[in-house]
């Protein structure tokens, strides 16, 4: 969720449908109870979105506080004991396109920016935009057009808003199929619907599945979504109208929305932890048919959190979501105590961490031989208000999870954050970062390492785009993620989207997409 000092959203000029919310449980109840089971509100098959882009929009402004992990920040023992301190070669990666992507359209901070990309296209998406580009030219096919377009004549919060916020976009390589979503509200996130779409086609331009789904009388902050065979997965951080309510894990019906039928949401919620990231799958499939997807968060200064979901939406009480599971790690401190400290130069003005959670994609791959998982989080490399990028790899996450390797890649002074990673169909890891300091305006890098490098160990940075200015005027947030996708036609071309500041300013951020793939991948 956007808690900057200044906040936009776009409301379409047409008018709201009203929604019935009645004889949907609380997320309250559901913290103590079984499965929730519920259905959209509403859900139909919209026009082509290259036909609904046209549509007249507005924008209105408001303000929002920070919502965080309650509780005080996770602080480990010091020195960092996987801190990278030897650099090996520069990252063996071939470049492929890099190019501007979406600029603040709406005077809105921060973007969200994150991108998917699919059989011809790459779709980015940011607060409140999105586009679509031609992923052999960078071309751009379609928009950019504000997000809730896609949902133009669906009527409800997810037409008109006039508040929207946290969009996700994803390509079902299962199915050729593009997956968008974004939180809608009428009542200044008090309580928030998600509004999901899935494309008829792999035709980002086309018609799509629409749905909404109500949250109240909670609102449904910062939504992360993977795909899985049996169900679109997502999870929540849910705040209720006094305090946290807990993480929601919520399963939505793959095949119904594929289809363009009623589909039902089977969510469980867990009052004890917080912001789980669902996992998301890359290349050929998952090991066994009916294989649970996996959950992780974070617990302590030296663990994890894994919990595993098993959905059924023919007997929705057989549903089960089993853990956690406790995954120890190497100890670490959350950067900047979890909140602000990022230096940039020629201002006073620190960046945020977002360090108290794990940053989008929880990436899953199934080899012929294991089963993996990546993720990254931000933490305290040398101590300060240094800024690092941990990272893991999880095998075994259906049997006995472990972390086959670590690492805490970090640059002498040149704090790292808001990362993303993900690992192509060889084993080679890339990961994308935000870097800043009092020197360096906020940058675009990514590392990466092959299966034949050290165990822990990243290789020397390449840059995407060097920052020309930094953000002003007291704007502290950035992000609040960014995304690493793997291109499905190949398996091994990487997709890295992050944003950064054109010159010193507030609002004004632009958004970078980039390809590379590493050599040994063919």
């Amino acid at each position: 969720m956007k808690f900057s000092a200044k906040r936009v959203f776009t409301v379409v000029t047409l008018a709201s449908a009203a929604l019935s919310l009645a004889g949907f449980a609380s997320a309250q109840d559901r913290a103590t109870s079984g499965p929730s089971v519920r259905y959209e509100d509403h859900h139909d098959t919209s026009l082509p979105a290259r036909e609904l882009t046209s549509l007249g929009s507005r924008v209105i402004h408001i303000d929002k506080g920070e919502r965080r992990r309650p509780g005080p920040p996770i602080i480990g023992s010091e020195p960092d004991p996987v801190v990278q301190r030897t650099e090996i070669p520069l990252v063996g990666t071939a470049n492929g396109l890099n190019f501007d992507g979406i600029s603040d359209r709406d005077g809105v901070a921060p973007p969200d920016t994150n991108a998917s990309v699919g059989a011809t296209q790459v779709v980015e998406i940011v607060n409140t935009s999105y586009q679509v580009f031609n992923k052999t030219t960078g071309a751009s096919v379609l928009g950019p057009a504000e997000i809730n377009t896609v949902f133009a004549k669906f009527g409800g919060v997810c037409q008109s808003g006039p508040y929207y916020s946290d969009p996700v976009v994803l390509y079902d390589k299962m199915a050729g199929r593009w997956l968008i979503t974004i939180i809608g509200s009428n009542n200044g996130f008090s309580t928030g619907s998600e509004c999901i779409a899935v494309s008829t086609t792999s035709d980002a331009t086309g018609a799509y599945n629409r749905y909404a789904y109500s949250f109240s009388p909670d609102l449904n902050d910062y939504p992360k979504f993977g795909v899985w065979p049996d169900a679109y997965y997502a999870t929540y951080n849910l705040f209720g109208p006094v305090s946290f309510v807990g993480a929601d894990a919520c399963a939505y019906d793959r095949t119904a929305m594929l289809a363009g039928t009623t589909a039902a949401e089977i969510c469980f919620t867990k009052s004890a932890e917080f912001s789980f990231l669902p996992g998301d799958m890359d290349g050929a499939g998952v090991a066994t048919t009916g294989e649970p997807d996996f959950f992780v968060d974070l617990n302590n200064s030296t663990s994890l959190h894994l919990y595993t979901f098993h959905v059924d939406f023919t007997m929705p009480s057989n549903s089960t979501f089993t853990g956690p599971t406790t995954i120890t790690v190497a100890s670490y401190t959350e950067a900047c105590g979890g909140g602000t400290c990022i230096p940039q130069p020629g201002t006073t003005q620190r960046l945020d961490s977002l360090a108290d959670r794990l940053m989008f994609r929880l990436a899953y791959r199934n080899f012929s031989d294991h089963e993996a998982l990546v993720v990254t989080h931000s933490v305290a490399g040398t101590g300060g208000d240094v800024s690092a990028a941990r990272w893991y790899e999880i095998r075994s996450p259906n049997a006995t999870p472990t972390v086959f390797q670590q690492g805490t890649f970090a640059l002498s002074a040149v704090p790292l954050w808001m990362g993303s990673i993900g690992m192509d169909k060889v084993g080679d890891i890339a990961l994308g970062v935000s870097a800043s300091s009092g020197s360096v305006h906020p940058s675009i890098g990514y590392t990466g390492r092959k299966p034949t490098d050290p165990a822990g160990m990243m290789e020397s940075p390449a840059l995407i785009k060097l920052g020309p200015g930094s953000q002003t005027g007291g704007l502290s947030r950035w992000g609040d993620y960014s995304s690493m996708a793997i291109d499905p036609a190949d398996d091994c071309t990487f997709w890295y989207s992050q944003m950064y500041i054109p010159a010193n300013g507030s609002f004004n951020w632009h958004t970078r997409l980039a390809s590379f793939k590493f050599v040994n991948c063919k």
